[in-house]
């Protein structure tokens, strides 16, 4: 079975235009779970989508996949630049 942190690699490597800046970490926390993906600057828009649309998809996906692991899972979006600060 396919992890979070794989679903959400496979998915945002397969929209963006630079897939080898593609990097996802697994942050644990009290309430859940948080995927955090790293994309290039250029990248965020085909993440985001139209108003918001692909990001809500691939959150739906992450939900459905916490479901089936009884897990919360959240998404956090960051650009390389923010990530490097």
């Amino acid at each position: 079975m396919m992890s979070a942190k794989d679903l959400v690699e496979f998915v945002a490597k397969k929209l963006v235009a630079h897939p080898d800046s593609v990097s996802v970490r697994l942050i644990e926390g009290d309430s859940g779970e948080t995927v955090q993906l790293t994309v290039h600057e250029a990248d965020m828009g085909r993440i985001i989508g139209r108003n918001g649309r692909t990001v809500k998809a691939i959150r739906t996906l992450l939900y459905a996949a916490g479901t089936k692991t009884e897990k919360n899972l959240g998404l956090e979006i960051t650009n390389q630049t923010e990530a490097q600060q």
